[in-house]
């Protein structure tokens, strides 16, 4: 059977709602405009789902120029593409420390009043080289803001599966946007990605890193930011726990060959 592109998403802001795209341009740290912005606390430390699950429901969309947020029932507001802050800060993404830029001033005051946390927005330059893990990256392979990797894969299929154990207990299927990935495939057994090495699709190659450990975030419903655990990672727990890697859903990925891919491309 061959193997395609189903979905491509981008997540703009770490943390905030993400975009379906048809087509996607894959560059040396990820889809790009992924996870190029981040919001942060007045000491420069990354703030997710993890702590503020309401994020979950600032949508995202983009422009020619410029990043727009949007809520319910709170209006919008345009960051344009060319950050308002030249003074670089120092911002922190679970152990790594890298510059990034301040990146509207407005954005931090809207998205403080609609969190209610103080906040504030920042951009990650194309100056600012921050690194995944060598260990299972390989040397030099850049990474936005995301947590660890360029992209996150998922497969059809290994939701079907995790979605029939949860609905044999009773529970309800759960959608693919609560695992947040950047591309997903179609036409694979499920759980193949573990075993995947290099993949070419479209006009790029990537390289498989490590699976990804999930966390908490699985547990919150991507439309409303409503906590609803323990599932999925009670389930996953019971058949995907490894010692190395933690609660497994999906395959981190790096850039070997930048380049476009399209929804209904092969993956080979």
């Amino acid at each position: 059977m061959t193997i395609t592109i189903s979905s491509l998403h981008v997540y703009p802001v770490k943390g905030l709602g993400g975009i379906e795209l048809k087509e996607a341009e894959c560059t040396e740290r990820g889809l790009k405009h992924d996870r190029r912005w981040m919001v942060v606390d007045d000491a420069g430390e990354f703030i997710t789902q993890r702590e503020v699950p309401k994020m979950a429901t600032v949508w995202t969309d983009l422009t020619d120029d410029a990043l727009l947020l949007s809520a319910p029932d709170f209006g919008e507001v345009d960051v344009p593409f060319e950050p308002d802050g030249r003074q670089r800060i120092r911002v922190r993404v679970w152990r790594s420390t890298c510059d990034a830029l301040p990146a509207s001033s407005v954005a931090d005051a809207w998205l403080s009043d609609y969190l209610g946390v103080d906040c504030r927005l920042v951009f990650m330059p194309e100056s600012t080289k921050r690194m995944s893990n060598p260990e299972y990256a390989g040397a030099s392979k850049l990474v936005s803001f995301a947590d660890g990797y360029a992209y996150l894969l998922t497969g059809e299929a290994s939701l079907a599966d995790l979605n029939t154990r949860l609905t044999a207990k009773g529970g309800p299927a759960l959608p693919m946007n609560r695992f947040r990935p950047n591309i997903v495939v179609t036409g694979a057994p499920a759980y193949a990605e573990d075993g995947w090495g290099e993949i070419k699709l479209g006009e790029a190659i990537l390289k498989a890193a490590k699976p990804c450990g999930r966390c908490q975030v699985t547990t919150t419903d991507q439309a409303t930011g409503e906590v609803v655990g323990p599932e999925p990672l009670q389930t996953l727990a019971t058949y995907r726990e490894s010692s190395r890697f933690g609660t497994m859903f999906g395959m981190n990925l790096v850039t070997v060959k930048p380049g476009r891919i399209s929804v209904g491309d092969a993956v080979t």
